[in-house]
């Protein structure tokens, strides 16, 4: 991969091979972690939790496959109120019970900690989207508002792509070698922002979290299931959602945005031209989540 090398620079700056500028560069180091905790469910599984701000209304945070909850906290920047971010079973801390696991146990830790904490409000990201697609064919008003960021899944398994990318990663984590897990998780970042100090930083991140705390080999299994049988499952939830996809992302298709927001009845669809918007739209981004939570 050309412009990338591990271990990072010690100022955090680019550095490129070949002639060119080499100056100093300085990057702001990634803030350290919260203090979590673990709760225990009613199901009997352990979750990693991190609970922010006070009052109400409450909102739960739901993250995507292989990450977790600091990088799920940047969509809750602008919402007002309690928000409860988590990490799914095999993820963090929380615990990893015999598998193989499917879309009804990941809406059970979903449905845990939103009910453990009075969340009114859900937000999905990916595999999150996923979770909490499931979790409303059985309780479809169990929310007051919904917002889904990139889904990735509803009916239909996910393609070869996304299947080799989360095999690859779980390989990479299981050597415990950085630079094997850092080229993947590298494929996260735009090319533009892979050799800045911000995606060094962000990197650096990942890479403490995913090395300390591993992830578990029953994720696997998750990228050849669905969470609905039939997308016409979703016709009974009645709450207003907003659904986020992005053109030109090979993991996450934008048709499957768009078939989401036509399946729910209240929905409203917004789509991206380019993928990468945490970095290239984020301020839009935290504004149209936390204007469409806070209304």
């Amino acid at each position: 991969m050309r412009g990338f090398r591990w271990p990072p620079p010690p100022d955090s700056g680019p550095r490129t091979w070949g002639p060119g500028p080499g100056g100093p560069r300085t990057g702001r180091p990634a803030l350290p972690e919260p203090e979590t905790e673990l709760v225990t469910t009613p199901h009997g599984v352990r979750l990693e939790r991190l609970v922010t701000g006070t009052g109400d209304p409450v909102t739960v945070f739901a993250h995507g496959l292989g990450q977790g909850i600091a990088t799920t906290r940047p969509f809750g920047s602008g919402v007002n109120g309690r928000k409860l971010f988590f990490q799914f079973r095999g993820h963090g801390r929380s615990e990893a019970p015999p598998g193989p696991w499917d879309y009804l146990d990941l809406a059970r830790d979903l449905r845990a900690i939103a009910d453990l904490g009075g969340a009114s409000r859900a937000f999905g990201a990916s595999l999150g989207a996923g979770a909490l697609c499931r979790l409303l064919t059985e309780s479809p008003e169990r929310f007051d508002k919904l917002v889904f960021f990139l889904p990735a899944v509803l009916d239909e398994p996910r393609g070869p792509t996304a299947r080799e990318r989360v095999t690859d990663l779980l390989e990479a984590v299981e050597s415990g070698v950085a630079s094997e897990v850092a080229d993947i998780v590298t494929l996260e970042l735009p090319p533009a922002v892979r050799n800045t100090p911000a995606g060094w930083a962000y990197l650096r991140q990942r890479l403490d979290q995913l090395l300390r705390d591993g992830l578990a080999d029953g994720l696997a299994t998750l990228t050849d299931q669905t969470p609905l049988r039939q997308i016409g499952d979703l016709t009974a939830v009645t709450a207003p959602a907003l659904v986020i996809g992005c053109a030109g992302d090979d993991l996450h298709p934008v048709e499957v945005a768009e078939r989401l927001a036509v399946a729910l009845p209240q929905a409203t669809l917004h789509v991206y031209d380019r993928p990468g918007v945490l970095w290239s739209e984020r301020a839009d981004l935290r504004d149209r989540i936390s204007g469409f939570l806070n209304e």
